[in-house]
Formats: structure tokens, C-alpha cells, sequence
């Protein structure tokens, strides 16, 4: 009993951290990202040498788009800081997914595996996870010790050996979960938040465009022009930042369930082996005795 708790409690711990880890690796990306793009918004696209007379308070040069981009307003660093977290957290996913694959192909690794089990080399299979490592050969060596440790458990019966591997494989899974899908919230909000804030500096553009033109008393058929095209940047950063994370967030999910497929084919090995080899055993056994 207390061997159990012991090693619920280091669980508990690793979980912990893993959500830790997440936790600041956001915080510390999210205000930087925010930082380094407002410094972009003021001294790049705000540089006065974009804009006619030498002041950013003027109309773009022809053709000069930063300055166009800069006229958007206030809410184009958040755009672009939205586009910048993209990519933070779609490099920082790919890493971390690399990672969790191991050294090898996984599907290889699996089959690895399969061909361990039915030669009754517990070891060599256990070796090949030390050399896969990453979060599917984590799991599958779990299962493989549990399975190790059942093989020397006379006092239980099949159908308990069974349910223990079945046990410690999907506790070792959720335990590597938490760290494959970390973040990808942070990339799923992107998508859903990031058209909406662009609507919202079109939206700002317009009104300032119109109230420019109310304001003139006379029709200017260049300043609404080019208040409607300030206004549209952020529609387009927007919808630009919105489509990157929804890609990213497609991809790296279908990736997830491609580690979590492999690691469940990998568990019904090693479970459909043990009971079939333990069938085996066990009508030896009474040969032997009848």
C-alpha cells in the first residue's frame, strides 16, 4: 500500500510540473510577443521616412506599404502579435511533438515491438523503448515493466494481470497527454479571436474614415480611399492570423492522434500477448499435472 501511494504521488508530481512547464512558457511568449511587435509598429512601420513630409502623421508615400500598415491603428501590433504567437507556438509544438515521437518511426517502433512480444524477449522490447525513447516509448515500457511484474504474480488471476497492464498503460498515457497538448489552446483561442479583433480595427478605420470625411464638409474621394484601405489591413492581418492557427491547430491534433493511435495499438499488443501466452502457460501447467 504504501509502495502505491508513493508512486501516485510522483504522478501527481510529474503532472504538475508538465501543466507548470505550459503554463510558463506562455506567460513569458504571450507579453513578449505583444512587446516586441509594438516596438515594430512605432519604429518600423511608424518610421517618418515612410510617410510624405517625413512625418507619420501624413499620408503614406505611393506604394509604401508599412506606412499603409502602420495607419491601421492601434489594433494592427495586436495583429501582428497574434500572427507572431503563431508561429511561436506552432515551433514550439513541433519540437515538443519530435520529441514525444522518439529517436525512430513510430509505426516501425510498434511494430518492434509486436515482434518482441511474440519471441517472449520482454527484455529486448524493453530495451527497444530505452532506444525509442520520447512519450510513446515511455508508455509502452510501462506497460512492458507491469507486464514483466504480472509474469511473476502467482497470486493473481489472468483477468487481474490483464487489467493491471491495462492500467498502468492508460495511466502512462494521461500522464504524456497533458504534455503533447499543452499550448494548443493558446493556438485554438488565436483562431477563433484573431478575425474578430481585425472586424474590430476595420471597424474603428471606418469610423475614423467617415468622421475625417463628415468633418471636411466636402467629398474627398483620396482621403476615403485610403481610411477604407487603413481600415481593411486589419481585416487582412486578421483573417491572416485567424487561418494560420486554425492550420496549425488542424495539423498538430491530427499529429496527437497519431502518437495516441500508435501508443493504443502498442498497449493492445502487449495486453492480447500476455493473455494468449498466459492461456498457454496455464494449459502446460495442467497437462503437466493431469
Amino acid at each position: 500500500m504504501e509502495k502505491k501511494t508513493a508512486v501516485v504521488s510522483k504522478d501527481a508530481n510529474v503532472e504538475t510540473k508538465t501543466t507548470s512547464g505550459g503554463s510558463l512558457f506562455a506567460t513569458i511568449v504571450i507579453p513578449v510577443a505583444v512587446i516586441i511587435c509594438v516596438l515594430i509598429y512605432m519604429f518600423v512601420l511608424g518610421n517618418p521616412a515612410n510617410f510624405e513630409g517625413g512625418s507619420n502623421e501624413n499620408h503614406p508615400l505611393p506604394g509604401n506599404y508599412l506606412a499603409i500598415v502602420y495607419k491601421g491603428g492601434w489594433v494592427v501590433p495586436i495583429l501582428m502579435s497574434l500572427v507572431l504567437m503563431v508561429f511561436i507556438f506552432a515551433i514550439e509544438r513541433v519540437l515538443t511533438i519530435s520529441k514525444a515521437k522518439g529517436t525512430k518511426n513510430v509505426a516501425g517502433f510498434v511494430r518492434t515491438i509486436s515482434s518482441k512480444l511474440n519471441q517472449r524477449d520482454i527484455n529486448g522490447a524493453i530495451a527497444a523503448c530505452d532506444v525509442q525513447k520520447g512519450s510513446v516509448g515511455n508508455v509502452v515500457k510501462a506497460g512492458l515493466l507491469k507486464y514483466k511484474e504480472m509474469q511473476n504474480e502467482p497470486e493473481l488471476l489472468k483477468a487481474e494481470k490483464v487489467a493491471a497492464i491495462q492500467k498502468e498503460i492508460e495511466e502512462s498515457t494521461s500522464l504524456e497527454l497533458p504534455m503533447l497538448e499543452k499550448n494548443l489552446v493558446v493556438i485554438s483561442t488565436i483562431a477563433s479571436i484573431s478575425t474578430l479583433v481585425g472586424l474590430i480595427g476595420t471597424v474603428l478605420g471606418m469610423i475614423k474614415a467617415f468622421s475625417a470625411l463628415a468633418a471636411s464638409g466636402s467629398p474627398d474621394a483620396t482621403a476615403l480611399s485610403n481610411g477604407i484601405s487603413e481600415a481593411l489591413i486589419n481585416t487582412a492581418l486578421g483573417i491572416t492570423g485567424s487561418t494560420l492557427a486554425i492550420i496549425a491547430y488542424n495539423y498538430f491534433t491530427s499529429k496527437i492522434d497519431e502518437l495516441t493511435y500508435s501508443i493504443d495499438e502498442a498497449g493492445f499488443s502487449i495486453i492480447s500477448t500476455f493473455a494468449a501466452q498466459h492461456d498457454s502457460a496455464g494449459e502446460t501447467v495442467r497437462k503437466q499435472t493431469v
